[in-house]
């Protein structure tokens, strides 16, 4: 099966039973439409430029190379690179993919045409969720988005803002060590935990000193369930994204089921911004509540640069990112890391040895600590170089036709990085599919994109804002769960490491360990 069989199979027995005939009708506007586009793009292309199109697999009419896509699009395209080379074009229906493969390629793409490719082509369902692409992540390159940065770098992400906020993500992970402690003994889904986990720690520092007691937790409860069908949407195939003329119709329904589900979020958001714009009335802002991101935007809304300024739908825009974007990215970091780490015997030794001699075995894990982890760094940068959160990271979009490796893109392809496929090359790394964190002591390796061999988080001025953040999310977290616990899989369990493409890569198998206490001071779990 392929993964557009489902798309094929809601044109024609979905919401909107279109009978046979408007089917077939719809499928010879289509390979008209198909046929014209093809023709007038290498038409305008032989006029425009002496530089071919890059290579790539023949398509059919009306879908392009859609039909014969793998699910798991990360390995797919990374074969496809060993026949087509470095850069190659795929059909995307009406649309033409552009896929890197190569250090030297992506480096000419996310820097040194930088500006030409800062722009990005949201998805239906991306637009809808994020209030017409008002966020950090779909907004075109232009004043807006530089402002937007700037209020995530300087402001809301920084440093000292993060750690204004520890207090709020701590009591998060250390009411997960209690949960944990509690099942001593038994199988745990770490995946499960880690997300409930870090979506809760992750709404703490969002509006934590806002929503407190039984009313966070109904919240948390209903982020989490939207949030589950927000995800389960999105990485549906949407003839919508292939084929933007049809995009009115919303064949599938797609659109519909976002905006009912980005509408459930608004209202809690407009319920929580209203009882903090209530107690900012009563005067309460400064003594009788936490600060949190909330306070610091709705401050940086009102003080805002007049030229460009941070307004409200702006504002949810980048809560809804900080929800979606951190939690989902950083638990499949957190599930990966501790999937390799079960699996490496010495790993899991050296990493609690360095545990003990930082922290020690009579006190508990706090960020401060983290900075003195070197082999604990290791091996989150070796998990994100085997299991990039974003395999494409996010895909660019030309602002105008240029020319990569010799060939030419045209304005308005979708561009992607595969990181995943680079990161393991073999001509770059020596034992590519082994975990070896080692690699990385010592190494010139980081996470700021300047060097196009290993860029998890990207590159240029669109690199990911909340590095940061995942950094300390990631680390704090699995150095607290290596410190207490010892960790083994259920009698008969053997680990799977097969990778699940969707929004972000995912372990396609739940994670499942039993915990069992390493600290002898009970006290230490509660």
């Amino acid at each position: 099966m392929t993964l557009f069989s489902d798309l094929l199979h809601s044109l024609s027995h979905g919401n909107h039973q279109l009978s046979s005939s408007l089917l077939t009708l719809f499928i010879v506007i289509f390979t008209l439409s198909w046929y014209a586009w093809i023709h007038n793009t290498n038409k305008s292309h032989k006029r425009s430029s002496p530089h071919p199109l890059p290579p790539g697999p023949r398509g059919v009419p009306l879908f392009g190379n859609l039909l014969s896509f793998d699910p798991e699009l990360h390995s797919y395209f990374a074969g496809l690179a060993q026949i087509y080379g470095p850069i190659y074009k795929l059909r995307l229906g009406n649309k033409l993919g552009i896929v890197v493969t190569s250090p030297s390629v992506a480096r000419q793409v996310l820097k040194d045409q930088d500006v030409t490719f800062a722009n990005r082509d949201p998805t239906e369902a991306g637009r809808a969720a994020t209030y017409g692409g008002s966020d950090i992540a779909w907004t075109s390159y232009g004043p807006e988005w530089r402002m937007l940065r700037k209020v995530c770098v300087l402001k809301l992400l920084s440093n000292t803002t993060l750690d204004s906020v520890y207090t709020l993500r701590r009591k998060q992970v250390r009411e997960t060590v209690g949960y944990l402690y509690s099942r001593v003994g038994s199988p745990v889904n770490i995946g499960e935990q880690m997300f409930l986990t870090v979506l809760n720690a992750i709404t703490n520092m969002l509006w934590g000193g806002t929503v407190e007691g039984e009313e966070r937790s109904r919240v948390g409860a209903e982020f989490r369930e939207v949030m589950s069908k927000m995800m389960e949407i999105s990485v549906k195939p949407n003839i919508s994204d292939f084929y933007p003329g049809l995009a009115r119709f919303d064949l599938q329904g797609i659109k519909r089921q976002m905006d009912g589900l980005a509408r459930r979020f608004d209202r809690i958001f407009d319920a929580i911004i209203d009882q903090r714009l209530k107690i900012d009335d009563e005067g309460g802002s400064k003594d009788k509540v936490s600060k949190d991101f909330l306070e610091f935007l709705l401050k940086l809304k009102d003080e805002g640069d007049s030229k460009t300024p941070l307004n409200m739908t702006n504002v949810k825009a980048l809560l809804m990112d900080m929800v979606v974007g951190g939690t989902d990215t950083s638990t499949n970091t957190i599930e990966f890391a501790m999937a390799e780490i079960m699996n490496n015997p010495e790993v899991m030794r050296k990493t609690q040895q360095e545990l003990e001699a930082v922290v020690g075995k009579d006190n508990i894990v706090e960020e401060f600590h983290i900075h003195n982890l070197p082999y604990l760094h290791a091996v989150m940068k070796e998990t994100l170089r085997l299991h990039p959160a974003l395999p494409f990271l996010v895909p660019h979009c030309p602002s105008k036709t240029c020319i990569v490796g010799g060939y030419t893109i045209p304005k308005g392809s979708q561009v992607f990085v595969n990181v995943w496929a680079i990161q393991r090359d073999p001509s770059i790394w020596e034992n590519p599919l082994n975990f070896d964190p080692e690699r990385f002591l010592n190494s010139k390796w980081d996470y700021s994109g300047s060097d196009f061999n290993y860029f998890p988080f990207g590159s240029g001025r669109r690199i990911c804002v909340g590095v940061a953040m995942a950094e300390r999310m990631v680390m704090y977290s699995l150095a607290t769960l290596l410190h207490s616990f010892d960790w083994k899989l259920p009698q008969g369990e053997e680990l799977d490491f097969t990778e699940k493409f969707g929004i972000g890569l995912k372990k396609k198998i739940p994670l499942v360990g039993i915990p069992t206490p390493r600290l002898i001071d009970i006290s230490l779990y509660e």
